[in-house]
């Protein structure tokens, strides 16, 4: 029988309650209060709270706080990967970012995902995965959905909503996002 976190991993409804889970909740959250409340020359600090919050297949990110997620463990960082101030990434499903991904202030990104029906909503949640490839810049405020695929060299303009797969070197932007043009 599966565990709650690998029916959480593998895109099935799961129990978001699951003692596991709200354990794994708790030690990102500590990870990522600790992270909030240092400082800008506490790099030392930083660098080793990174480390312990995110995917040991990650870099280590520039990161401004705040920031929050969920898990951390669940998000997989390239090389030159930044993170502008109150960015959220709720890591219920695997989050992978290419490397020189710049995220600007206020990104979210949501694998997290709910049934339509309300009375399995209650109790049960699922998460589908996102994949954002190598320099990429998201705008400030963008919002990206559960599921998408974001590929190379692609923009996402600030506000945008992208709830569909960003076909490389595109520029999209609006709610929902649409190409607007070719990346330069």
């Amino acid at each position: 029988m599966k565990t709650e976190r690998q029916k959480m991993l593998s895109g099935e409804l799961y129990n978001a309650l699951d003692t596991e889970l709200s354990t794994a909740r708790r030690r990102a959250r500590l990870l990522f209060q600790r992270l909030n409340q240092s400082f800008d020359d506490e790099e030392e600090l930083r660098h080793q709270i990174l480390s312990d919050l995110f995917s040991s297949n990650s870099h280590i990110p520039w990161l401004e706080p705040p920031f929050y997620c969920d898990y951390g463990s669940n998000i997989t960082l390239g090389k030159n990967v930044f993170f502008n101030f109150n960015c959220v990434i709720l890591d219920v499903a695997p989050v992978t970012l290419g490397n020189n991904v710049w995220c600007g202030p206020n990104v979210q990104i949501y694998t997290a995902q709910h049934p339509l029906d309300a009375v399995k909503r209650r109790t049960e949640e699922f998460g589908i995965p996102i994949t954002i490839g190598n320099d990429v810049w998201i705008g400030g405020g963008a919002i990206l959905c559960s599921g998408v695929t974001i590929g190379d060299r692609a923009v996402i303009g600030a506000g945008a909503v992208v709830t569909k797969d960003v076909p490389e070197g595109m520029v999209v932007a609006g709610i929902p996002a649409k190409v607007i043009k070719v990346a330069e």
